[in-house]
């Protein structure tokens, strides 16, 4: 038996590697990035030539791996929470397809917004497509599940949805490791079914209705009631980590624990019919909570995060499952009084810092100029000592958000976008620029890699002057700079000149990234 001490995310990807994976497709978004970082460094993956390239977006992972499934194979797609919103047209899409090769949807959900701008529960995308999701409460269920999610899937010819939270996926734990399975053989699939044409979508969402009592059985088998179902005035469901957390309050009122969707509607009715009331603790939204009153009754009482016995917001904690249960709670340290904030800050020597000094020496000049901002670790100009951004909000939309203040007479619009987030969401955004000649001005931040999570490949690496001539813009207003203060005059001086000129500028300061170029020195030392 061997034993290793895993991140639950190593756990993942370990457990997908040991069960025939022959690609993995990602783009790094924290907590979700370590999966496919630790498949890439895997000795068994690199002898078997897996696939592990970065994708440009979610969407193009999505699709790429159905394109694995399609022969035959098995692949797995990582990413954040807010990565299913970029891969949604694709992932609902492929339940209706269907899968060949088994394919498991990894999406790390990250509560209290770690670092992410927004709290969403990926269980509701599972629901919506109506596919199996699995949630594992542990790191020995992280690996675990990975072979019985691919064995699902081509079992009954669908996708899986796996969800973990920040909590499991950043944190460590011993992990029995157990056989490895062979890749699949090369099968690409005849079937007429992968094309959607209405007929076609139609057969097959009628198809996808009947697997669903099979999808519903599979969720009833694995959930599991693990003390006496003896009469009890409060019975507690427990849905993926927060089964740990209940298990740390040594409680001994029975608990259900939910691993696998949809929710298991028969076993919480078995359950509640030996409790007065029902605790609903799940990390992420109410997802289970919601649910119930339409399976009991509006009048069988459920406690949660609906009725403020767990805080409706931020991820779940012991000590929190601890005071629903009415429990004291003993070393909670008060907050920390006349401390001085420390938030994060752009690195020093980065490039990005010269960036924002030269837009605020400049927009000092034109008192209405807006600055819409992006997703990485730039979106930090947001803060002290630059206050330079005014909006962020996804991936992508700082371009699209000038263009829209530009057509409503803001002047002038500025975009702010890293080099990965413009080959991932920002393309798009520029060609509508261009083709109406919006008067904006896009400034590429280009460090040379995906600094936000850990220096990952960019995808347009020495490519964006071409990516911008192709896509339209003047070339005598593709700009390209170097951002240190001795070239400041040089900086100021351009971002003026586009200011001035009545249509599409792109400005393209390169510097790679310190941290990146830190670690090449380290290496040849």
């Amino acid at each position: 038996m061997i034993r290793k001490l895993l991140l639950g995310d190593e756990a993942i990807a370990l457990g997908a590697v040991n069960a025939g994976l022959s690609g993995v497709y990602a783009y790094p978004g924290t907590p979700s990035t370590e999966i496919t970082e630790f498949i890439q460094g895997n000795m068994l993956a690199r002898q078997r030539g897996l696939h592990s390239r970065w994708c440009t977006n979610e969407k193009t992972a999505m699709e790429a791996a159905l394109g694995m499934s399609y022969a035959g194979k098995r692949a797995l797609v990582c990413m954040k929470h807010v990565g299913m919103n970029v891969c949604a047209d694709a992932f609902v899409n492929s339940a209706v397809t269907g899968v060949n090769g088994g394919l498991v949807v990894l999406a790390a959900d990250d509560p209290s917004m770690h670092s992410s701008q927004n709290e969403q529960d990926s269980r509701f995308y599972g629901k919506f497509a109506m596919i199996p999701v699995f949630e594992p409460s542990n790191q020995q269920e992280c690996y675990d599940m990975m072979a019985r999610a691919f064995d699902l899937s081509e079992a009954l010819k669908l996708p899986v949805l796996m969800r973990v939270v920040t909590r499991l996926a950043h944190s460590r734990a011993a992990v029995v490791i157990g056989d490895v399975r062979d890749e699949n053989p090369l099968c690409p699939d005849t079937g007429k079914h992968w094309v959607l044409l209405p007929a076609i979508a139609r057969r097959q969402y009628q198809s996808l209705i009947d697997k669903q009592a099979s999808i519903c059985l599979a969720a009833e088998q694995a959930a599991v009631v693990d003390a006496s179902t003896e009469k009890c005035n409060l019975g507690i469901v427990a849905c993926g980590i927060a089964y740990n957390y209940v298990k740390e309050c040594r409680t001994s009122h029975p608990v259900l624990k939910i691993s696998q969707y949809p929710t298991p509607k028969d076993a919480i009715r078995k359950f509640a019919a030996h409790c007065e009331a029902l605790l609903v603790v799940e990390d992420g939204q109410p997802f289970v909570e919601e649910q119930i009153p339409a399976l009991l009754g509006t009048d069988y009482p459920v406690k949660g995060r609906l009725t403020g016995d767990l805080p409706r917001t931020g991820e779940l904690t012991p000590d929190a499952v601890a005071l629903a249960l009415g429990k004291s709670v003993v070393g909670i340290l008060p907050a920390a009084k006349n401390l001085a904030a420390r938030p994060p800050q752009l690195c020093q020597g980065c490039g990005h810092r010269d960036v924002y000094a030269a837009l605020n020496e400049v927009l000092a000049d034109y008192p209405e100029s807006r600055v819409f901002g992006d997703i990485g670790c730039y979106t930090l100009g947001a803060l002290p000592p630059f206050k330079s951004i005014d909006s962020t909000v996804d991936m992508g939309a700082s371009i699209t958000m000038a263009k829209g203040a530009a057509d409503a007479g803001v002047f002038p619009a500025v975009a702010v976008i890293g080099d990965s987030t413009f080959t991932h969401s920002g393309m798009t955004g520029l060609l509508d620029a261009v083709n109406e000649n919006a008067n904006i001005v896009v400034v590429i931040s280009d460090n040379l890699t995906t600094g936000m999570t850990g220096g990952q490949d960019s995808a347009g690496t020495n490519k964006f002057e071409a990516i911008c001539l192709g896509l339209g813009v003047d070339a005598d207003h593709v700009r390209v700079v170097v951002p240190l203060p001795k070239n400041m005059p040089e900086i100021t001086r351009i971002i003026r000149e586009e200011i001035e000129y009545k249509g599409v500028s792109v400005i393209i300061p390169r510097r790679e990234c310190m941290q990146t170029l830190q670690r090449k020195l380290r290496q040849k030392k």
